[in-house]
């Protein structure tokens, strides 16, 4: 299928950003309802790759560079036997590269010492070998993490965060990029863009890491950067927000510039507001609203169609009381609606019989009714499971019942 353009990345968009924080996120009016969806229009059919804390892949450290090519074509083969079409591959799990980058160390998780050559290039082999399978290979990076400890002398002696220790801040143990520089949002945006216009990449990802999430007791320490930059805006808040919004247009504006036919997809946290929060939320109790408290505009984003397809985590079963897959499915679909923008449903595959998981996740079935469900709402153009661990090992045939149910034919992505 064709696509639309991006409405939003024009030079007045952008032009306009320094005043959205002050005038609010006005209530777009939804379009009108789409038909039901044909039973053979294409559907992304996705798994996340994680690399981050060697949570799929590679299985550990040290393994040689034949090995990891091994472990990572056996990942790519199995999203093959699952009758999948795209994998989504953390290609910066942070402020690293699995690709030859000058501008950030190559990652730990490859050799045990971050900035080490591991003697081939990961993601240039990810892209070559997903297509020759068929496969859409998208490109996932997180922007502002930078380590999941908070001493920078363990980092590479060239790591940027080294060299520039301003752009640091220390929170909840972990180190981040601070989102309210100018100059960070230029570097990180940089440092992505490298990957896309190095490899011929279908898509470009981003999850849910763009401030990071409350810590009891401690504060994202950002007061030089608020008191500099933060003239004009109602709150440090809407501040925030205003940073995160620059992100997104930018980086879309890049990749509509370097490898125009990528597309660019976010999965953020399943819930941008509770409606007790505000009257468009969606009718959950969640503690973690990515509005107030990763300062994600996620709604606007779609409303705005800045971006060409959002993939919500919906990491609940149906049914579950504080955050129900049977209403913020529909809440989502509602958002999409008449906007050009691409929904697909993240899905927890890796609660699937895992312990101390809600009763409905030992049921094999759970997955596969979230499909079922999800048939009935036009908008939702296909699903991504999390992650490729689990959908290899399947610990309960969830993936299985997914596969017999809703996968009996191999089906190419929506373009």
């Amino acid at each position: 299928m064709g696509r639309l353009p991006r409405r939003a990345f024009t030079a007045a968009a952008l032009a306009t950003l320094s005043g959205l924080a002050t005038a609010g996120d006005a209530a777009a009016a939804p379009g009108p309802a789409s038909p039901h969806r044909p039973r053979a229009l294409p559907a992304v059919r996705g798994m996340w790759l994680a690399t981050a804390s060697h949570r799929d892949w590679p299985s550990r450290t040290g393994l040689s560079a034949a090995r990891q090519r091994a472990e990572l074509l056996a990942h790519l083969d199995t999203a093959v036997r699952l009758r999948l079409n795209t994998v989504i591959f953390q290609v910066r799990p942070a402020a690293d590269a699995l690709w030859p980058s000058p501008y950030e160390p190559w990652s730990q998780y490859l050799t045990g010492v971050q900035g080490k050559d591991p003697g081939w290039d990961p993601l240039g082999t990810a892209v070559r070998e997903a297509h020759a399978r068929g496969l859409e290979l998208h490109a996932w990076f997180n922007p502002y993490r930078v380590s999941g400890q908070p001493d920078p002398g363990r980092l590479a002696p060239t790591h940027p965060a080294r060299v520039h220790p301003d752009w640091v801040v220390r929170y909840g143990g972990k180190l981040y990029y601070n989102p309210g520089l100018p100059p960070v949002r230029t570097f990180v945006r940089t440092a992505m863009l490298d990957a896309v216009r190095r490899y011929p990449v279908d898509g470009v990802h981003w999850d849910d890491y763009f401030y990071p999430y409350p810590v009891a007791g401690e504060r994202f320490n950002d007061d030089a950067a608020y008191a500099e930059h933060g003239a004009g805006f109602a709150s440090r808040a809407a501040w925030r927000r205003h940073n995160i919004d620059r992100l997104v247009l930018e980086m879309a504006a890049g990749i509509k510039k370097v490898r125009p036919g990528a597309r660019f997809g976010i999965s953020p946290f399943g819930v941008w507001r509770n409606a007790s929060s505000d009257p468009r939320g969606s009718a959950t109790r969640a503690g973690v609203e990515t509005y107030d408290d990763l300062y994600a505009d996620t709604r606007k984003w779609v409303r705005e169609h800045w971006i060409d397809y959002i993939c919500p985590q919906l990491y609940w079963n149906i049914g579950f009381a504080a955050a129900d897959y049977a209403k913020l499915l529909p809440w989502w679909a509602k958002v999409a609606r008449g906007t050009g923008v691409q929904l697909y449903a993240g899905e927890a595959l890796y609660k699937a019989g895992a312990p101390g998981q809600p009763a409905a996740w030992r049921d094999p079935a759970e997955l596969s009714r979230h499909l079922t469900f999800a048939r009935d709402h036009a908008e939702v153009r296909g699903h991504v499971f999390f992650s490729a661990a689990e959908a290899g090992a399947d610990r309960v045939g969830a993936m299985a019942r997914v596969v017999a149910d809703h996968y009996q034919r191999s089906a190419k992505p929506p373009r």
